[in-house]
Parts: C-alpha cells; structure tokens; sequence
C-alpha cells in the first residue's frame, strides 16, 4: 500500500521547486493533494499535470487561510513551503546594515507569517480526528548565520523554533499532532535562478555556490520531497518537535583532510 494512501494533504507554494516535487510525490504515495500557491495560473497548470485540486493562497493573508479552513476543513498533513529570498526582484541589500525595514518585513510576512498561519490552521484542521503531520519548510539558513540574506536567516530560524513550540503545545493537548521541521541547503530550485543567472559564467557560479558543501553539488527537489514523505507518513509517528538537514554535509563540518 501507498504510504499516504486516504491521507488529505495541503502543500503550500507547490507550483514550482521543491512544493510542486513535494505535491508530487504525496500524491505518487496516495494522498488526496491539494496544491496552494499564490500565483493562481501556475498553480491551476501544476494541479492538473499532478491530477490534484488547486487553492489560491497567499500565506502572509489571514482572509485567504480563513477561506482555506472553509473549503478545505479538514486536512491530515500540511507542508508549509511557501517562502521567499527576499532577491525575487533583483539582487537588492539584505544584510544587517543595509536591508530596509520594507524588504525585512516583506521577507517575513511570507516566511514566517505564513507558517505561523499555516500551523494555526493545520491544528485547527486536525483537532478533531487529534492526529496530523505538520512539515515546515525552514532551511540551512536557519541553523547559522547568512551576513548578506539576514531577514531570510531570521525567518528561517523562527520557523525551526516555532515548528518545536507547536510540537510541544499539541502535545500538551493531548493531540497527536506531529511539527517538525525540515532544512535544506543548496536544492536547485527556481529560487537560486535570480543568483545563478544565465549565461557563460553560469556553471562556475553554480560551483562556487556548492563549493563548501562535502558532496560538491545541488540537492534535488525530489531529495526533500523524500523526507517530507517520511514525516507525513504514519513510520513517523514519534517524531516531533525536531529538525532534518538536507544539506550534502554541510553542517557536519569540513570535508578536508589534514596537512
């Protein structure tokens, strides 16, 4: 049997990169996937190539997660993956000195913001049965310091820390109501597309920007979509309250040897 087989699940920014491997692979395993997204047409094209159903969502607006709580009531896994960079538009600064507090905010409103609503509406979602997975999406970046991305660090490192406080108060319910978080590094999605460019220099920035990291290459969406399989699924039931690093190494250190 499929491992998400009548599981009702709700990805959030599954257009594209690593929500859309995610939907994917949720509905591969049998789950009944509803893909969210705020960019409407993308998100319709994605729903029907997977075979799924489509919600228009913008994460950082209450409204929009109220009128989800009313079409789509009851939910047995919620992956919020919906995020930003902040260099959507441009390679703009970000760093402690120089980042606006427009561009902070910005950054924040759809990170954390809308995981922050997105585990208020998951819990409500799943109270009642008193069971569920909840998956945020943070990031490597959320685990260390990022001089020239801080807003996108500090969402992120509130997401890791938000994800166990919700862990801890389920529990505290009763509820077996699972969070934990996930953190990839370098996974080769649209998002590093504004970093990368195009070009003949292209493929020396991609290796530059895997240099440190021990495997020396991109992870893949479909690599993050496994591990969110193993969260959503019932192998994962004692799990909560933790982070999973997806991330070639990098965390564990240097990869050379001594002199």
């Amino acid at each position: 049997m499929a491992r998400l087989t009548g599981k009702i699940c709700v990805v959030t920014g599954a257009a594209r990169g690593i929500g859309r491997a995610i939907a994917e692979r949720f509905h591969a395993e049998g789950a009944a996937v509803v893909v969210t997204d705020i960019d409407a047409p993308a998100g319709t094209a994605t729903a029907a190539a997977i075979g799924c159903r489509f919600e228009p969502l913008d994460v950082g607006e209450e409204a929009d997660w109220a009128r989800l709580a009313r079409v789509v009531p009851v939910a047995d896994v919620v992956v919020n993956n919906a995020g930003v960079t902040g260099f959507e538009g441009g390679m703009t600064p970000h760093d402690p000195e120089h980042a606006s507090l427009a561009d902070w905010r910005a950054v924040h409103r759809v990170n954390l913001d809308g995981t922050f609503l997105g585990c208020r509406y998951a819990i409500g979602a799943m109270k009642a049965a008193g069971t569920g997975s909840i998956v945020n999406i943070s990031s490597r970046s959320g685990l260390v310091g990022i001089p020239g991305a801080a807003a996108y660090a500090s969402s992120k490192a509130a997401i890791r820390n938000h994800s166990k406080s919700v862990a801890l108060y389920c529990a505290q319910q009763g509820w077996r109501i699972r969070c934990n978080s996930i953190h990839p590094a370098a996974i080769l999605t649209p998002i590093w597309e504004p970093m990368l460019g195009d070009g003949p220099g292209r493929d020396a920035r991609m290796q530059a920007l895997v240099a440190d990291t021990p495997l020396k290459r991109f992870g893949t969406p479909d690599e993050v979509a496994a591990i969110a399989v193993l969260l959503a699924s019932d192998e994962a039931t004692y799990v909560t309250g933790t982070e999973l690093s997806i991330d070639g190494g990098l965390l564990a250190g240097s990869a050379a040897s001594p002199g």
